[in-house]
């Protein structure tokens, strides 16, 4: 009789220990986000691979964060405005342009608005190429030169028309402007097709030191008061010095640059991006390793070029590190 009591109970034990059990599984189910990155080869990639590590480590914050590759920083605006990315890296001009619906035709009049920082990481140079052989010394000597402006719709094509803009040159007053990739831009430049091509880019970036391997090129600077005028008008720029032999043979030089920045949906939870933040600056050991862009990353840094408001969770973690009122 004991031995059937048994066996009649073992049945109500196990359905009692799989309700208590299956609860506490169901809350630990990580919440699945994703992380719009670039091409695979590119920088934001590793970056974004390596931040979807630093949160998968945290336990209390139950996150798996999935990286995708997309075609970059308009794509990834894009992408957040669909709500079909909850993260995404992008320059912070593109974040400028997107938030307030103006420059790009991707965005003009059509403002994402459900974008919010969370930090700036490191520059993206304005890389002024010319041919040696050109004699362009200024960006005002490009007056009559065949020019490559990056791929039309692009935050490079912007930021070329802005710098000429600012030593007063006109589209109108080049020889020819060409809108095509960075690729086929070094290809021409080592050619002798253009005379000059503009390069929106990390420093170091493998484009622009095959540029300089054929010995034919040079670096042309962006600097004073043109410099100064393009970043009173435009605040996400900055200036960045590029160290002599950075490229082979190239002389020191300063450009601008825009930064690569980190946005979220405004509408994810507050505390989610306020923990996802703490995550990444607690880890940022792990973070530098990913990439050598992404030692720019301080906490000091972490807003600097910032064109957009910040996500009401970074905001909150910022304030309690002290650095944001």
């Amino acid at each position: 009789m004991k031995c059937r009591h048994r066996v009649l109970l073992l049945p109500l034990v196990v359905i009692l220990a799989l309700a208590l059990v299956a609860p506490a599984s169901l809350a630990q189910q990580r919440r699945l986000v994703t992380i719009a990155s670039g091409w695979v080869v590119g920088v934001y990639y590793p970056l974004a691979g390596a931040m979807s590590r630093i949160v998968y480590k945290v336990k209390d914050l139950n996150l798996r964060a999935t990286v995708e590759s997309s075609g970059a920083s308009v794509a990834n605006a894009q992408l957040i405005g669909t709500g079909d990315a909850d993260f995404a890296l992008l320059q912070n001009d593109i974040a400028f342009y997107a938030y307030n619906g103006v420059t790009l035709g991707a965005f003009k009049d059509k403002p994402i608005k459900n974008m919010g920082a969370i930090f700036t990481i490191y520059p993206e140079l304005i890389h002024v190429v010319v041919t040696k052989a050109s004699g362009v010394r200024s960006v005002g000597d490009l007056k009559g030169k065949k020019v490559v402006l990056g791929p039309q719709g692009s935050g490079t094509e912007a930021n070329a028309l802005q710098i000429l803009e600012a030593y007063g040159v006109k589209e109108g007053a080049l020889g020819k402007a060409e809108r095509i990739d960075a690729a086929a831009a070094a290809d021409q430049l080592k050619d002798g097709r253009v005379d000059a091509a503009f390069f929106t880019t990390g420093m170091g970036s493998a484009v622009i030191v095959d540029s300089f391997i054929s010995g034919k090129v040079a670096l042309v600077p962006v600097i004073g008061g043109e410099a100064q005028a393009l970043v009173k008008k435009y605040p996400f720029y900055t200036s960045v010095k590029v160290p002599a032999n950075t490229y082979k043979d190239q002389a020191e030089a300063t450009t601008v640059a825009v930064m690569a920045m980190m946005v979220a949906r405004s509408d994810l939870p507050e505390d989610l991006v306020y923990r996802f933040t703490k995550a990444i600056f607690d880890d940022l050991k792990q973070f530098h390793a990913a990439h050598s862009a992404a030692q720019n990353l301080t906490l000091e840094t972490a807003m600097n070029g910032n064109p957009i408001p910040l996500h009401p969770g970074a905001a909150r973690f910022y304030k309690e590190k002290g650095v944001l009122k």
